[in-house]
């Protein structure tokens, strides 16, 4: 049965590093994989076209689609937009639409990339971590919000952080799985000495955790987390937090591993069906340029079928190709030392493509 891929390239940057990415899924499909692409618009180009970052047609095409294949929205150009327009209000929007609630976003260091991180190489050599992000709760969604002015003029901002024992038990549910398909231990991080809401987090992590004996569960305030991360980040195996505190934790994971254009991302819903996306930014700065990192795009394609289109040999082969050009010494300029052969962005999909 043919597979339906959306493809959304996005701003900046995306349209670049997706079709890096397409070349490895077309290479696929011309030995057999079943699946049919086909393109959308979704953030600032989607605004410029359509007057809106996340159009009806879009989103139903990704309602029908088996999987999305996203590169970045965002930029200068619309931040002088209503935060109502804003290109991030389609990313948000597709994520709540879809109900992609589970965010995957593994840090793995290459041990060819090993001195392209800022940390030294014997405290990051070896890392393997995943990071499971609630993705469509939290402050980023809940209600009321807005900026308001109060009696004596002044303007006030507010936002609120909410969650449900059931959106908890459902994201906690997904990092136990995968704990029990790796090393076996979740880290729940929260800030529940400060806020109620993740005080509940705690309790109900704690308690779902007694129907998953053989995994062991411990707890670390958000501050302490990000510390860790740096001091010693290979005692962690999967981390399971917040949507915000996910959204800055897996940041500061990614240059762990020498750059955030390494670092694939996997959204699902509850079947498994997913939007797999670099979990760096638009980057416009050096958009059109052909010189950034498509690496991150290119392994979220092999997220893309290991996790939705049960295909985990193609997805081995990709993460292997990647391997293949690091050992051959390919980098573009975000992870480019000396000694090394500088490519650029097409160049360096042309190499994993080979490679394949």
């Amino acid at each position: 049965m043919t597979k339906k891929i959306v493809v959304l390239p996005g701003d900046g940057i995306g349209p670049e590093i997706v079709a890096e990415a397409v070349k490895i899924l077309e290479k696929f499909r011309e030995e057999g994989l079943d699946i049919n692409l086909e393109y959308g618009l979704i953030g600032g180009a989607a605004y410029d076209e359509t007057g809106t970052p996340l159009p009806a047609e879009t989103l139903e095409i990704s309602k029908q689609a088996d999987a999305i294949l996203l590169g970045a929205v965002g930029g200068y150009k619309w931040e002088s937009l209503d935060i109502s327009v804003r290109p991030e209000k389609g990313l948000l929007g597709i994520r709540s639409e879809l109900n992609l609630f589970a965010n995957l976003r593994p840090a793995i260091l290459y041990p060819q990339l090993a001195d392209a991180s800022t940390l030294k190489a014997e405290v990051v050599a070896g890392l393997d971590l995943m990071i499971v992000r609630e993705l469509t709760g939290g402050i980023y969604f809940g209600q009321p919000r807005g900026i308001r002015t109060l009696d004596n003029g002044e303007k006030q901002g507010f936002n609120t952080l909410v969650y449900r024992e059931s959106e908890i038990n459902r994201i906690g549910k997904v990092a136990f799985d995968i704990a029990a398909k790796r090393q076996g231990r979740v880290c729940s991080v929260d800030k529940a000495n400060v806020l109620e809401s993740t005080e509940l987090w705690r309790e109900t992590m704690t308690t779902l955790s007694k129907s998953y004996p053989d995994i062991e569960l411990s707890h670390m305030y958000v501050d302490n987390a990000a510390m860790q991360l740096v001091r010693a980040p290979k005692q962690f195996d999967v981390m399971v937090t917040t949507n915000m505190f996910g959204d800055i934790l897996s940041d500061c994971a990614s240059m762990l591993t020498g750059s955030i254009g390494m670092l694939p991302s996997a959204s699902l819903d509850e079947n498994s069906k997913g939007m797999y996306e670099p979990i760096h930014g638009s980057a416009p700065d050096i958009a059109g340029q052909n010189i950034a990192n498509p690496l991150a795009t290119i392994l979220s394609a092999a997220m893309m079928l290991r996790y939705t289109l049960d295909e985990a040999s193609m997805a081995d082969r990709i993460e292997k190709a990647v391997s293949k050009v690091l050992d051959d010494g390919l980098r573009t300029a975000d992870i480019y030392s000396t000694g090394m052969t500088k490519v650029s962005t097409s160049e360096m999909g042309d190499a994993v493509l080979a490679a394949l």
